[in-house]
């Protein structure tokens, strides 16, 4: 099951792909910041996830 799919025509660009990696991590700093230790996990795993599909994995152009 994918959760990302890197080949849909939305992640194209590449400001795209990094913001939907860089929005969740700075969200989780957030969360950590006020203590919420559950939602700054979920939030950088998601961020993690996202990372991965979208930058490290991403098909070439």
């Amino acid at each position: 099951m994918k959760l990302i799919d890197p080949r849909h025509p939305f992640f194209r660009p590449r400001w795209r792909r990094w913001a939907t990696v860089v929005v969740p991590a700075a969200w989780a700093l957030v969360e950590v910041s006020s203590g919420q230790l559950l939602w700054a996990g979920l939030f950088g795993a998601a961020a993690a996830y996202a990372g991965y599909v979208l930058i490290l994995t991403y098909p070439s152009e």
